[in-house]
């Protein structure tokens, strides 16, 4: 998970590009837009990531820096 990668991403795509990028890679088809990373793992958790702070800033009326420590916070809890 690369940070510049997920701002990247939040900054400059709609939540439904980056859902239509995600349903592209579990699909197994070409990128709707380009996402960074090593293979098709890392760009899908990019685009999950992305995902889920863009979700997180409109619900919650968040900053990116803000959502994304909540984001990072929730994957920690996750590995613990």
């Amino acid at each position: 998970m690369k940070i510049p990668v997920i701002k990247k991403l939040v900054e400059s795509c709609t939540i439904e590009e980056l859902q239509a990028a995600e349903q592209a890679i579990l699909e197994e088809q070409p990128l709707p837009i380009e996402i960074e990373g090593s293979d098709e793992g890392e760009q899908l958790t990019h685009a999950i990531a992305a995902i889920w702070i863009l979700e997180r800033m409109q619900e919650a009326n968040l900053d990116f820096k803000t959502a994304l420590r909540e984001y990072t916070q929730k994957v920690r809890e996750s590995i613990n």
